[in-house]
């Protein structure tokens, strides 16, 4: 089965996280999901350089205060994933979307409220149970 590692950020803005709508996918278990935005680990690359390249490149943001979160390995019918989340800051509150379409900015509470593509959800759940580092 094919292994693929990643990167993603959980932007937040005023008390509100970034979550990012994917396209309509032939994988119909990742089609139009839910996601914190981020995307794959090249050769040589660092995971933070990953994660502040993949973010400028799909939507035009520039992150900061990079701070390891959680990992979060899922096997999805097609493949294994493994992602490294990671909580970060941005000034820019408005997405210029080039591989989603859509973006919503959601309080912790409302997160749950969406429907997230699976390797995500653990992330949600951390979030929204992680009192002492998350208010």
């Amino acid at each position: 089965m094919k292994q693929i590692e990643v990167v993603a950020a959980i932007i937040t803005h005023q008390n509100r996280y970034l979550c990012v709508r994917r396209g309509e996918s032939y994988l119909d278990y990742i089609s139009k999901k839910w996601e914190f935005p981020g995307g794959k680990i090249e050769q040589d690359e660092t995971r933070t350089s990953a994660l502040t390249r993949e973010i400028r490149e799909e939507l035009e943001m520039n992150i900061g205060n990079l701070e390891y979160f959680t990992t979060v390995t899922h096997t999805y019918p097609d493949f294994k994933l493994t992602m490294h989340a990671y909580l970060c800051t941005s000034i820019e509150q408005d997405p210029t979307l080039s591989e989603h379409i859509d973006f919503k900015w959601l309080p912790k509470e409302e997160l749950s409220s969406i429907d997230w593509a699976a390797a995500d959800i653990p992330i949600v759940h951390k979030i929204v149970n992680d009192q002492d580092r998350l208010t």
